[in-house]
């Protein structure tokens, strides 16, 4: 029997390559099985959508008769903490997020990112000093798990003797996102719950001693903040936090790995990077329009019926929009297949769009720039070891779990 195009895009077996089951995909725009999510998979479509306000991102809003495997985890794993804004409509999303960016961006806060460039190079210097064994190593266990941790903590104002207890808390959340047929689910998720609940009481903790004594940290700003919109509570500080620990975090780590991967595929593109490191930034725009880190965004739900390519979708509806599609949709981009950091055309889905679009695109930006580049230089003759490489459980999310490589050492 078949598998319906829903089973394969969650079915392991095609995480290496979802792209083909995304071509059969488009052929029908907004796709519809029994009483499962509308899956939308054009560009031009996902885009209205994703700035579209009779969507929304609250849970709470789904009708009790769908059923939607992806919300409903997501749901469970969110159960300790209030919804983060990610999680939440107008106003109280708008609320939230304005309240989150006045330590991070502009207008109040224009060079909280640009400020850790100097912060980020040491970083990646450090983890490409500590490789070791050039004969086979693992990126992401070596690099590309610890880099974001560490640039959250940072970040945040975690204290540095503390930054290892923080990776391990970080490490056990982000096991948590991946299904796993073969773990005993019970000990998963009393091992989840209790990062979490180790993680919210130590964030509690730091929140506290920052309103005492603030920093020139995120953290700090955040806990002593007193704006038009209100201050946070607690609860809405642990949310936050935990927030920009875990998005920030996941995306970065598939953002780096997918980039590395992509360039060891593509070794023109590689010796182009190693020479100028300027190309940095159209490559990071080409890659989040080739691998995506974030593939598909499914906690939408339709507020009134909806008619997208004459399809009606129903109030309570689950919606799934599959970003990763709509950015190899060739109504959109020509030769979409193709990884061509020259490409003058750019407007990706990657980062999302609308009021949703990824609330730290400008530091996951700079940390992909910086570490794609320093690898690219650093690194002498890299290759791949297995390809494809063992790619992580997690269909939304999706990025190699591993990434062996070899070099034949590490340049200055």
């Amino acid at each position: 029997m078949t598998q319906s195009l829903l089973h394969q895009i969650l079915d392991y077996a095609n995480r290496a390559n979802p792209y083909p089951i995304y071509e059969e995909l488009r052929k029908t725009p907004v796709h519809h099985e029994e009483d499962g999510p509308y899956v939308v998979s054009t560009y031009y479509e996902i885009r209205s959508l994703l700035h579209d306000p009779r969507l929304s991102s609250d849970a709470r809003n789904l009708a009790s008769t769908t059923h939607d495997p992806l919300a409903e985890s997501a749901q469970e794993e969110e159960s300790a903490l209030p919804p983060s804004f990610l999680r939440l409509d107008p106003p109280e999303h708008d609320r939230l997020r304005r309240m989150t960016n006045r330590p991070f961006g502009p207008p109040h806060s224009p060079h909280r990112v640009d400020g850790m460039r100097e912060e980020l190079h040491g970083i990646v210097s450090g983890l490409i000093d500590g490789i070791g064994d050039t004969d086979r190593f693992d990126l992401v266990d070596q690099f590309s798990y610890p880099f974001p941790v560490t640039v959250i903590c940072r970040l945040l104002g975690v204290p540095r003797e503390d930054e290892a207890r923080f990776h391990v808390w970080a490490d056990t959340i982000a096991a948590s996102l991946d299904p796993d047929p073969s773990a005993d689910p019970t000990e998963r998720g009393k091992a989840s719950h209790d990062a979490r609940m180790q993680l919210g009481m130590y964030l509690a903790g730091l929140i506290e001693e920052r309103r005492k004594n603030p920093g020139d940290d995120m953290l700090s700003e955040l806990a002593t903040l007193k704006s038009e919109d209100g201050t946070m509570t607690t609860m809405e500080l642990l949310s936050t936090a935990a927030l920009l620990l875990i998005a920030g975090h996941e995306t970065t780590v598939n953002l780096v790995t997918n980039g590395m991967l992509t360039l060891l595929r593509n070794p023109d593109v590689l010796e182009r990077l190693r020479a100028d490191p300027r190309l940095a930034v159209p490559i990071v725009e080409e890659l989040l329009r080739f691998e995506p880190p974030v593939q598909l965004v499914p906690q939408r739900t339709t507020l009134a019926d909806i008619e997208v390519r004459g399809v009606t979708i129903p109030k309570g509806a689950s919606l799934w929009l599959v970003l990763a599609s709509g950015n190899r949709d060739p109504q959109r981009f020509e030769d979409p297949n193709r990884f061509d950091p020259d490409r003058k055309d750019i407007q990706h889905l990657g980062l999302g769009s609308g009021i949703h679009s990824c609330f730290g695109a400008p530091l996951a930006r700079l940390e992909a720039q910086f570490a794609l580049s320093e690898l690219a230089r650093r690194l002498e003759n890299p290759r791949l070891l297995e390809d494809p490489p063992p790619y992580r459980q997690n269909a939304v999310l999706r990025g190699p779990r591993h990434l062996s490589i070899a070099c034949d050492g590490i340049g200055p």
